[in-house]
């Protein structure tokens, strides 16, 4: 019989989506299952690019440019220039969605066996493209007593080896809501600079910013224009998740001409899809206000409603919109399709992702859960009640 490749064998599974088979037999057992699982948002799409792909007149659907569309980068690059991100369209490729720009930016800068420095916990499927790459994931722990931090120069430092081609932060992380500052990213800088490494930032969130904060890029610090990589994606920013529309910006013309090859590779990415991106660009900015003051309320209303539950740690986002818990359990994979198969009030039950799966370091995030609040108020308060109650009856 034919057999599996190592790497397919290696492959992780989602920690977000390999409960589903439990919440769909849930589900058909009469169960409503609050979704905290997933960072799926219930906002509402613009209009306006719902419009764009309902109104259009296009005769023959035909392919883009493998970069993406001409006029779709250039509102990109006047969209980054609002964020004080000063870049051309020649610039940016257009990806199907924010995972193939990272697939592609792996297969374009390392080489397998290279190493690729990440913050721990980190998003899940950082995992799978450096899998898929036979690149090495290199994780640097940051802790919830710290509310996740940058962890030390010195830390990553010890760290670097002649196989060290990268390091990569999400900011606003997922799925820790941390909010790297200035500081911060500056610090990274003087550490790609010294090293001569890349420095990867996935900045989908970059819109969700709490409590007066500002959001930072690596693209606003020019002494690593070279070094910098910066991911972009629609699908959080305009609710826009079923669009699989991301892309890539560097002002490295050696990354920008190799991860056009791999572009080349999968021809182009989708049309309709680029046209609703295109029109999400003229979305007002009274969207976003209205958008992050209700991500606001959710979160003080689930932080406030956590710190109810005896015996547990919450991080406190700054940015995005997931928060990770420490809960007292040793094993939040059990825990969590336990709270699917054998537990409920009144036919409802919650559905979380463990933690241990945003970890690549043996051990760590057992007992640890990613809330994604992403649920209007009210029914965050009640998907709170559901995990105090679980906790009381809950045996290890």
């Amino acid at each position: 019989m034919p057999t599996i490749s190592s790497k397919g064998l290696l492959m992780p599974e989602s920690p977000i989506r390999k409960l589903v088979p439990y919440a769909e037999q849930a589900v058909k057992d009469g169960k409503f299952i609050y979704y905290l699982n997933i960072g799926q948002p219930d906002i509402k799409t613009p209009e306006g690019a719902l419009k764009a792909v309902k109104e259009n007149d296009i005769e023959i659907l035909s392919y883009s440019k493998s970069e993406g569309s001409e006029t779709y980068r250039k509102k990109l690059a006047n969209y980054f220039k609002t964020h004080d991100i000063h870049v051309s369209s020649k610039d940016i490729v257009v990806t199907t969605g924010a995972s193939e720009a990272l697939l592609f930016v792996f297969g374009s800068i390392m080489d397998p066996d290279d190493e690729v420095i990440i913050s721990e916990p980190f998003y899940a499927n950082y995992i799978a493209f450096s899998t898929a790459s036979g690149v090495k994931v290199v994780p640097i722990v940051s802790k919830i007593e710290d509310n996740f931090a940058l962890p030390s120069i010195e830390a990553f430092e010890k760290l670097i080896t002649p196989k060290t081609k990268a390091i990569l932060i999400c900011n606003p992380g997922n799925p820790t809501g941390n909010l790297y500052s200035k500081e911060e990213i500056q610090k990274l800088t003087a550490i790609v600079k010294k090293h001569d490494l890349f420095l990867i930032a996935d900045e989908v969130y970059r819109e969700f910013v709490y409590d007066g904060e500002t959001h930072y890029s690596i693209m606003q610090e020019k002494e690593i224009e070279e070094h910098a990589i910066m991911i972009d994606s629609v699908s959080k920013r305009y609710s826009m998740c079923g669009a699989r529309v991301g892309c890539l910006v560097s002002k490295n013309k050696s990354v920008i001409q190799t991860v056009i090859k791999f572009a080349q590779a999968r021809l182009s990415p989708p049309t309709y899809a680029q046209i609703a991106s295109e029109a999400a660009l003229d979305t007002p900015r009274s969207y976003f206000d209205d958008v992050i003051a209700e991500y606001i309320e959710r979160r003080d209303t689930l932080i406030s409603e956590l710190q109810k539950i005896d015996g547990i740690k919450v991080s406190n986002p700054k940015g995005a919109f997931y928060c990770v818990v420490e809960l007292p359990i040793k094993n939040s994979d059990h825990f969590a399709q336990w709270l699917l198969e054998e537990f409920d009030i009144n036919g409802e039950t919650v559905m979380v992702a463990p933690a241990g799966g945003f970890y690549s370091t043996p051990g760590l995030g057992l007992n640890q859960v990613r809330i994604a609040y992403v649920l209007k108020k009210e029914n965050l308060i009640k998907a709170v009640h559901i995990l105090k109650e679980a906790l009381k009856v809950y045996k290890d």
